[in-house]
């Protein structure tokens, strides 16, 4: 199978109303030996700026490796090593965190991770509207990566996540890697997730 062709059997069945760009978006683990323009890297993190966040803290810091550079390394030697067989290949790779504490006061921020997802969601969707595959990781070794990155306590770490352009999957050269490429997505029905009353689906 071709990328465009894996492409199709990713897609989302589209629901009326809502934006194409969430059917189109998954996460593919081949990538492509292309970088990726400066000038995108900056549509996607202005994407991520303009989340929600509790009381507008905006918590989230990316740390942003370029293929070639030592952070991209330090964030590969990071992971775990199912994830070392393929994300190395992706021209950027990045650790997301979220300031645990308020700016105003020190005070514990409940919601910093919450809003950390919120903003990575933006990132992702703007990647995907510009033609680029991202690939969200929580296996790497959390302790690890703080250490080689220098990041001090206060911070909490979300996930890496790969971003290129998405390649053939035989580019993997694992066949259980392949099968995962080209297997269709299955997501779980709004019944079982979406109540009017606790473990009562809303209807919808």
């Amino acid at each position: 199978m071709t990328a465009s062709e894996v492409n199709k059997i990713k897609q989302a069945h589209p629901a009326e109303g809502v934006l194409p760009v969430i059917h189109e978006r998954w996460s593919p683990r081949a990538f492509a030996d292309r970088d990726v323009p400066r000038a995108d890297l900056k549509r996607v993190f202005e994407a991520a700026r303009w989340a929600p966040s509790s009381g507008n803290e905006q918590p989230w810091r990316y740390v942003v490796g370029a293929r070639g550079t030592e952070t991209h390394r330090k964030i590969y030697e990071s992971l775990v090593g199912f994830n070392q067989q393929w994300a190395g290949k992706a021209p950027v790779l990045i650790l997301s965190l979220a300031r645990t504490t308020l700016s105003r006061n020190n005070a514990p921020n409940r919601h910093a991770m919450h809003d950390l997802g919120a903003a990575t969601a933006y990132l992702v969707l703007q990647a995907t509207a510009l033609g680029l595959a991202t690939h969200q990781m929580a296996g790497f070794e959390q302790e690890k990566a703080r250490t080689l990155l220098g990041i001090p306590e206060g911070f909490e770490l979300g996930s890496v996540t790969a971003l290129g352009y998405q390649a053939d999957p035989e580019t993997l050269g694992n066949e259980e890697l392949i099968k995962r490429e080209v297997s269709p997505r299955e997501r779980k029905p709004l019944s079982d997730f979406v109540y009017e009353e606790w473990e009562k689906p809303l209807g919808l």
